[in-house]
């Protein structure tokens, strides 16, 4: 069998009842034994939810606003994706392995996967949370264009799956839920999607005062422009354009492809609105997180 296509649209596995890409699964003692090192930061997401902006934000941030610097390579390198091993592809614990400190580390892992390294040297996190509708389109489209997801489906099939929490890295719910009561106990910056599409500028300064970094002005409308949705769309190093078709076909739909909030409205039919949202109240009814779905 043609090994690109052995690697591809397999179904996911469950580790500790989590959905994940069978590969993860198979490598899971070395996830689960990384050594994160004290002065990591680390980048928690549940995927779609602006990780790839988080992560160009702080990757600027840490060069000090020049973006010649972040353009040395793909976004995916600079901040590796530490538990994404595919075999031949990629593996984010070499990558991370050989990195100068100090990293940053992007993950999907919900809270109680994540490696007890982090834990033990209370490493900074910055959290981004996005509220679950548009979450839910975007993750169909790209389980379309990123071919290590399973097929997706049609939209109504996929979204099912998506409220049962039967998609990779498992249910929306629990992850955002999960990082939330953990912001307590641990150095966690807590962010939401919708704030930093309305003042990005503010969320930035909650960035520098997290990271104790003192940024003159200047600086700061550089990261401001260079982290930009259309900026960063032309960007080769932060659009991932340059994966293999194997791996991601733009031409299905771009990595980068909208970037706004409020979009589930041109996919959700009212039916499917409301059963979601009647579903959405039961599952988020204890806890104290507050989304906004449009700005």
């Amino acid at each position: 069998m043609d090994k690109k296509l052995d690697i591809f649209r397999r179904e996911l596995v469950d580790v500790q009842g989590i959905p994940l890409f069978w590969s993860i699964a198979e490598q899971w003692s070395e996830v689960e034994s990384f050594e994160a090192r004290p002065d990591d930061l680390l980048i928690s997401t549940y995927p779609k939810s602006g990780t790839t902006w988080i992560s160009e934000i702080l990757d600027l941030i840490y060069n000090n606003g020049d973006a010649e610097k972040c353009k040395r390579d793909a976004i995916y390198k600079r901040v590796p994706f530490m538990e994404l091993i595919i075999p031949g592809l990629s593996n984010g614990i070499e990558l991370l392995k050989n990195m100068q400190s100090p990293r940053l580390v992007k993950t999907h892992l919900p809270v109680q996967l994540l490696p007890s390294s982090f834990w033990k040297n209370d490493c900074k996190m910055v959290y981004v949370a996005r509220n679950a509708k548009d979450v839910a389109v975007s993750y169909y489209y790209f389980y379309q264009m990123a071919k290590m997801h399973p097929e997706p489906g049609t939209w109504e099939e996929f979204l099912d799956k998506f409220m049962a929490g039967q998609v990779g890295f498992g249910s929306w719910y629990d992850h955002v839920k999960g990082w939330w009561e953990k912001r307590k106990d641990y150095r966690i910056l807590y962010l939401f999607y919708e704030d930093m599409k309305e003042d990005p500028k503010c969320e930035i300064k909650k960035l520098l005062k997290f990271l104790e970094k003192d940024v003159p002005e200047e600086i700061i409308n550089k990261i401001l422009y260079h982290s930009s949705f259309n900026v960063m769309k032309e960007n080769p190093s932060a659009n991932y354009t340059t994966m293999n078709k194997e791996e991601m076909d733009h031409s299905v739909s771009p990595f980068m492809r909208k970037g706004i909030s409020g979009d589930w409205k041109n996919q959700f039919t009212v039916a499917q609105y409301e059963k979601f949202e009647e579903d959405y109240v039961k599952k988020m009814k204890e806890s104290t997180l507050k989304f906004r779905s449009e700005i």
